[in-house]
């Protein structure tokens, strides 16, 4: 589905019903709940390399800051541990956004990898759970471009205080889904049909995910405090149904041509 094609699907967007989108997650978040648990371990187990490899230049530093203020009498021992302290923040601050860049990239990709999943279950079409197809070498280079994106929108709308990031929450749940079901569109028009798609549908998106994180967050307290692991998947499928409803997919649009191809 080209951009041009999407684009014109959200401008000529329905009305949606919020109760009928929420019941609609519900009963897909009984198909693919397991789905939705396997991604967040899986997000959870490639993150302790990445936090193992931020903690390295910490340890090395804290080690030279000890064994330097073991030594503050001396004069050229002082101005060293002062260029120390100035390349630790210059290390620490790449560090940190080596850190956010790679787990926005990882959480990009297995959460898109999710969403395929669920269109699978929700469909009941056949295919593999593929929970890596995102990390495969077609569209590696891209979900790492896509991670940095998504980096950078976050940190710009975070450092413009608050309302700005409750605004960009709802178009940055967007890109994953567009860049899902249309990964072969290019970076600038998943990012400009994800907000194009926040902007029209974006008060129905914001109240589908409040009150679905809510209750995911009440009941996953309810079990024991794990089952937050378990219910967490749950707000996330909200924007699936808006994007189904709204955009719709190839598969099917070709399916409804060919009926009406045949009706003539």
């Amino acid at each position: 589905m080209t951009a041009t094609t999407i684009k014109n699907k959200i401008e000529h967007a329905k009305t949606l019903d919020f109760g009928n989108l929420f019941n609609n997650s519900i009963e897909l978040f009984k198909n693919v709940w397991v789905q939705g648990l396997v991604t967040l371990l899986l997000n959870m187990v490639m993150a302790i390399p990445v936090v193992m490899i931020v903690y390295v230049p910490v340890i090395l530093f804290g080690l030279a800051d000890i064994y330097n203020n073991t030594n503050t009498y001396d004069p050229y021992q002082a101005s060293t541990s002062s260029s120390l302290s100035g390349i630790m923040i210059i290390v620490m601050a790449l560090v940190y956004i080596f850190l956010i860049i790679t787990m926005s990239t990882i959480g990009l990709g297995l959460k898109a990898a999710f969403y395929r999943i669920c269109k699978l279950k929700d469909l009941e079409q056949l295919g593999r759970e593929d929970y890596f197809y995102f990390f495969k070498k077609p569209y590696l280079r891209k979900t790492v471009k896509l991670g940095c994106a998504f980096s950078a929108i976050a940190i710009i709308a975070t450092m413009l205080c608050f309302i700005p990031i409750i605004y960009a929450i709802v178009p940055l749940s967007f890109i994953v889904i567009i860049y899902a079901f249309n990964p072969d569109l290019s970076i600038s028009e998943i990012i400009k049909l994800s907000f194009d798609l926040g902007n029209k549908k974006w008060l129905l998106s914001f109240g589908l995910m409040f009150v679905t994180g809510f209750l995911a967050m009440i009941v996953g307290v309810l079990m024991c405090g794990f089952g937050v692991y378990v219910t967490s998947s749950f707000s996330y499928l909200p924007a699936y149904f808006i994007y189904k409803e709204v955009v719709g997919f190839e598969e099917e649009n070709e399916q409804m041509k060919r009926i009406e191809n045949l009706s003539i």
